[in-house]
């Protein structure tokens, strides 16, 4: 018989519906048994497209004498960390407490009838291995520690709750300047960095998107071609490894070795909406052509497969199919001969370096091995005519691998993640003149306003027609930079209007007045054991950071002090986590470097066709981080920090860089002269 999960919406819970452990979903029902009975609660923590997660259900949750343990001794609950990060941040950090190790998923924690952990670990196997206790075994003992040693499981809990009460204390102030933790990154991006292959340590490797960010930044601020130089080598190789669908485009979650060769191989929304806009900004600072095409492929991804029809982007590909991981993205190399005609695959074959050793369980994941310039010299080919067989042996792979059986798709719309996208295809639409792309972005963020935004405030998650759950600190702060970079491809008052109700709503409802912090959480949100506030990025950049960063822009767009008295306390707040770790709070650094120096915004007031043309130059010329906006001069109902700057001819610029603005600019030639020489840390 179906669970408690049967009624859920979330494909991940859906799946351990029919598992014969009574699962519950988080909620009134499980929290109010496991107090009536006194029963210990086993909390399982995952998502759908996680390979492990599956591993452990396969194992233990499907099997029923480990789930006639886990209805004995427990009440189960399942949650969907994608659904509710609030309680993957708690449960996570009590795990890293608790253990002193790091978390991960799944997350399986042992809780106290009143929510409180005791004991937890990652992925339990069905039989002991890889040094791990078999899951049964652990089922036993703790349920036996618990109930012989009530006294010593109380102290620990209570010293745990101790240890999250400390992390709600007011900052303490820092020593160190601004330009001294700049520094400091600096060097520790360089230290980091993998000179061989790009990228930040060893395996596995994530992409860390915030890092790269950072090291683009300031190698521009700086003007340090050393750290340019990570930002674009990084980018390259990842896009050249097996860490990028090389046939059907997007990029998987990480890397399981240190040269982007193995991926995880689900593909996460957030990565490639973080990538995307990553990928852009280093465009424009580089022009590089490699670049354009990661820009285009990852669009077309997005576009084809990861859309609703309503116009939101699903959360996940999962890593598996046919119960194998990675086995719908490799290839024998027969298969490719069968299907790749002679002469395109003696492109692909050099290519992807198919004449040496496999190099993933017997068989072929597709890296580029040698570039398309070398291989057509190798084979006497023009690059032309390389680059058209190489073309179309991916389009004769692509209609091979359409045939398998396709990995589970998660088609949860997160509120969160399709903001990311919404930046990413914004930020696309702008330095490539892409109107479809601005029209795909403005779609994603109608449906948005329509299905996750009620009553005046932000739901996280859609799935099955179903929108639910309070929106977190990084569904708001991840709009409100959304809104910021949509804005500027299309001025719209309407776009701007939610602007604000964004910005407003991070102060009202997440900012603690006395500390300045941001938390994940709203105030009036559930109570949990621990109200968490995470200044550190982790697989998705600081959702405070995001805010602080969101409003300064929209600060001095509008020239409105309290957002930027908002933006500043929660920098204030962060400031004291950042010297040990700088790498860990990349986001942190930007917001720093962007209080510190301003980005230069341009706002242009005029009439077609001269406002379109300006536009255009401005967005030639300058840097990524330059925010330009076109509003008609006959536009009205403008805030008045807008509204003062007129159009005192067919076009005027007003170039400003914080709360300081240049005289207007009516003369077209002065305003390409201007911004041509504008400093490198205002363009």
């Amino acid at each position: 018989m179906p669970n408690q999960l049967a009624t859920q919406s979330s494909p991940y819970l859906l799946q351990h519906a029919e598992n014969p452990v009574q699962w519950y979903p988080w909620g009134d029902a499980a929290l109010k048994r496991a107090a009536k009975e006194n029963k210990p609660i086993l909390l399982s923590i995952g998502y759908s497209a996680c390979h492990w997660c599956h591993v452990m259900a396969h194992e233990s949750f499907e099997d029923p004498e480990t789930a006639a343990l886990m209805n004995e001794l427990y009440i189960n609950i399942k949650v969907d960390r994608e659904e509710r990060p609030d309680l993957d941040k708690v449960y996570q950090l009590a795990h890293t407490a608790i253990t002193r190790r790091g978390g991960g998923w799944p997350l399986t924690m042992f809780l106290t009838p009143d929510q409180v952990p005791f004991f937890g670990g990652t992925y339990f196997p069905k039989q002991s291995r890889y040094g791990l206790p078999a899951f049964k075994e652990i089922l036993v003992q703790v349920a036996t520690f618990l109930t012989q040693n009530p006294n010593q499981i109380q102290n620990q809990n209570q010293s745990l709750l101790g240890f999250f009460n400390s992390l709600q204390q007011t900052p303490t102030t820092i020593d160190v300047s601004a330009q001294q933790l700049l520094a400091q990154a600096a060097t520790a991006l360089e230290q980091a960095f993998d000179t061989s292959y790009g990228g930040f340590g060893d395996a596995p490797k994530f992409p860390q998107s915030s890092n790269i960010e950072l090291a683009l930044r300031l190698a521009e601020s700086n003007a340090d071609p050393r750290l340019l130089h990570i930002a674009q080598f990084s980018l390259q190789k990842m896009f050249a490894g097996g860490l990028y669908d090389q046939l059907g485009g997007g990029f998987f979650r990480y890397s399981v070795d240190a040269q982007w060769q193995i991926p995880h191989f689900e593909k996460m929304l957030y990565d490639n909406g973080l990538l995307l806009n990553l990928y852009c900004q280093t465009w424009q600072v580089s022009r590089e052509p490699l670049f354009k095409k990661a820009i285009n492929q990852t669009i077309q991804w997005l576009l084809e497969e990861m859309r609703d029809a309503e116009g939101g982007f699903y959360a996940a590909l999962d890593a598996d199919s046919e119960g194998e991981e990675g086995r719908f993205y490799y290839w024998d190399k027969q298969d490719i001969e069968s299907h790749v005609e002679p002469l395109a695959y003696s492109v692909i074959v050099e290519v992807y370096g198919l004449t040496g050793e496999p190099n993933f369980e017997g068989h072929w994941h597709l890296n580029q091995c040698n570039s398309l310039d070398a291989v057509a010299a190798k084979l006497g080919l023009s690059v032309d005519t390389a680059t058209e067989l190489l073309d179309k042996a991916h389009q004769q792979l692509r209609q091979q691998r359409a045939e398998r059986i396709r990995p589970e798709l998660d088609n949860k719309i997160l509120t969160a993640w399709n903001a990311m996208v919404i930046k990413g295809l914004a930020s696309a639409a702008i330095y490539f003149n892409r109107d479809d792309w601005a029209k795909a972005a403005s779609t994603t963020f109608q449906f948005i306003q329509q299905h996750l935004w009620q009553n005046d405030r932000l739901l996280a998650v859609r799935c099955n027609g179903e929108s639910k759950l309070a929106a977190y600190l990084d569904d708001y702060a991840y709009l409100l930079d959304a809104t910021i970079s949509l804005l500027q491809c299309s001025w719209d008052p309407a776009v701007l209007q939610f602007a604000e109700c964004m910005a407003n709503a991070l102060i009202d409802r997440f900012q603690d007045n006395d500390t300045g912090h941001f938390y994940f959480t709203a105030h009036d949100h559930e109570h949990l054991i621990h109200r968490p506030i995470s200044h550190g990025d982790e697989s998705t950049p600081s959702g405070a950071m995001i805010a602080s960063r969101a409003l300064l822009q929209i600060g001095y767009l509008l020239a409105n002090n309290t957002f930027l008295t908002a933006a500043e306390r929660g920098l204030q707040a962060a400031l004291p986590d950042i010297p040990n770790a700088p790498l860990g709070y990349a986001t942190a650094l930007l917001a720093m470097l962007e209080s510190q120096q301003p980005p230069t915004q341009i706002i242009l007031r005029g009439e077609e066709p001269e406002l379109n043309h300006w536009q255009q130059t401005a967005r030639q010329i300058c840097k990524p981080w330059v925010s330009i906006y076109a509003i008609h001069a006959t536009e009205r109902n403008l805030p008045f920090a807008i509204a003062e700057k007129t159009a005192q001819s067919r076009c005027t610029a007003y170039l400003c860089q914080g709360a300081h603005c240049l005289e207007p600019i009516s003369d077209f030639e002065n305003f390409k002269h201007t911004l041509s020489n504008l400093d490198d840390d205002e363009t």
